[in-house]
């Protein structure tokens, strides 16, 4: 079965360094980078919770408490909803714009109200914890001057691989100075 999240990933992992946008298909909004094995971890153990309640959920529906089956089989539900929002969660790039996707709030940014695509040295949360660390981030500066972030290198995806983070702030960046005029 194909993972069409994991196969579009490769293209930046086998491009050469002169090609920088390796994609046929410009138009289709594209994570620049793989998922973290944080991210990917939480997700698995948030799928593997949701197994368990709908173990519980069958258990109960042969029991003869259909409520209480229906409330298992809603609460999986949100679980796999949700796990599956944890795995989109990140930064995309098309010929549209950027897009930052979270748990619950995307923001797409269009190429023509950036001004630049820069990666700054700042505080930046650990995890999206609270905590704060000293860092990198990949920010999008919007044509009026308000600042969006994209990426930290503490995040769920990068957090300790750093080589990643840059090579997916590069791409960004690529894609930046290939749309952004």
């Amino acid at each position: 079965m194909p993972l069409p999240f994991l196969t579009a990933d490769r293209a930046f992992d086998t491009a050469s360094d002169d090609v920088a946008l390796p994609f046929e298909d410009h138009d289709q909004w594209r994570r620049p980078y793989r998922p973290g094995p944080w991210r990917v971890g939480a997700a698995a153990l948030v799928l593997l919770l949701a197994s368990f309640m709908l173990l519980a959920a069958l258990i109960t529906a042969f029991a003869g408490a259909l409520p209480g089956a229906l409330g298992c089989l809603g609460a999986a539900v949100v679980m796999i909803a949700g796990a599956l929002r944890l795995l989109r969660m990140g930064a995309w790039v098309s010929r549209h714009g950027v897009r930052r996707v979270r748990l619950f709030r995307t923001v797409t940014v269009a190429w023509g109200q950036t001004s630049a695509v820069r990666t700054v040295q700042q505080p930046v949360r650990l995890l999206g914890l609270p905590r704060t660390v000293q860092g990198q981030a990949l920010v999008v500066v919007r044509r009026g001057g308000e600042q969006l972030a994209l990426l930290t290198d503490h995040n769920a995806d990068f957090l300790a691989r750093v080589e990643a983070f840059d090579r997916a702030a590069d791409a960004v960046e690529a894609w930046s100075e290939e749309y952004a005029r």
